[in-house]
């Protein structure tokens, strides 16, 4: 149908109204149409509230894949991440649970404890807290909230351990002489593989020593060092410390001794540390022989003067140390 087909008036008797409703267009029905069903709409259900168009995820939530629990070792900056979708202009803020202490509100610290710090990247989803150089009073449930009404929070737990190095076997280790010595370093509670390792005899690193015949096996994933030494004589005898880059150091006393002591010869051996303690004993003791015989001697005597003498003459033979005849 041509555009003059629609301005061509209907045939037959009408009134002009008629006639004229007759020319408009068909698009301009259409949209008359739309515009009717539209407050039809608003007529029969009302005005739409605002939030009838928000979805449940149009309001801040938290993204539940971040770690809840978190274990950080004395020393070691701690962090805990909170990932919060559709903020938009809320704000995040990290607080204390046992004395519900705001730390930190966005990226700016509310505590005189400047430890606590907020991380955030912009258009990032992440808020973190850091804590530098945690301790075990740190310990506890620290909570991440959204500042929505009402207030959404999601909390998170913190660990800190005091992680220690341990060298197996006993403290005190006795070898013989051209034996080897086999030394087991292991860092405990340690939640992350140290960096490094180191071991020292006193204060000389061995890891770098010149001395052939020297060894030094670390596997970081468990945690595990150890410490060979091929052939050992008496000068490797000494304190050997295993200290660990985020762990407490630990220490063993070794001792190489030559064959004379075959009770000796054992690793960790309690009897061992016993001989040389009475070795020792042996060679340092500072009271002669003949001091005792003395004693002895001194006792009969008075013994004798009891006796045969009235108490005067004792009196003054011990004044006067008198010899009897």
């Amino acid at each position: 149908m041509s555009q003059k087909e629609y301005q061509r008036p209907l045939k037959g008797s009408g009134t002009g109204t008629a006639m004229g409703i007759s020319c408009v267009p068909l698009w301009l029905w259409q949209l008359v149409l739309l515009l009717l069903l539209d407050c039809g709409g608003m007529a029969v259900f009302g005005e739409v509230p605002p939030h009838y168009w928000e979805t449940p995820y149009s309001q801040p939530y938290f993204d539940n894949s971040s770690r809840r629990e978190v274990t950080a070792t004395v020393g070691q900056a701690a962090l805990l991440h909170c990932r919060v979708r559709n903020l938009g202009d809320r704000a995040v803020s990290w607080i204390r649970k046992r004395d519900l202490h705001i730390l930190t509100v966005g990226i700016l610290t509310y505590t005189n404890d400047q430890r606590f710090q907020s991380l955030h990247s912009e258009g990032s989803d992440e808020w973190t807290l850091r804590i530098s150089s945690p301790q075990p009073r740190d310990s506890g449930t620290y909570e991440c909230q959204v500042s929505t009404e009402p207030k959404i929070s999601q909390g998170f737990r913190l660990n800190v351990v005091v992680s220690r190095a341990k060298i197996l076997g006993n403290a005190e280790l006795f070898i013989k002489s051209g034996s080897d010595i086999n030394l087991t370093c292991l860092a405990m509670q340690s939640p992350v593989p140290p960096s490094f390792i180191y071991w020292y005899k006193g204060k000389r690193v061995m890891n770098y020593s010149q001395r052939g015949g020297i060894n030094v096996i670390t596997e970081r994933s468990t945690r595990t060092s150890k410490l060979l030494i091929a052939k050992a004589t008496p000068a490797d005898s000494g304190n050997y410390t295993c200290s660990p880059s985020s762990s407490d150091s630990a220490s063993v006393m070794v001792h190489v001794i030559n064959g004379e002591h075959p009770a000796a010869m054992q690793h960790g051996n309690s009897s061992a540390s016993c001989l040389l303690r009475r070795l020792r004993l042996r060679h340092t003791s500072a009271v002669p022989l003949h001091v005792p015989l003395v004693a002895i001697a001194t006792t009969m005597w008075l013994l004798a003067a009891a006796v045969s003498c009235n108490w005067s003459n004792i009196a003054a033979g011990l004044l006067n140390v008198c010899s009897w005849s």
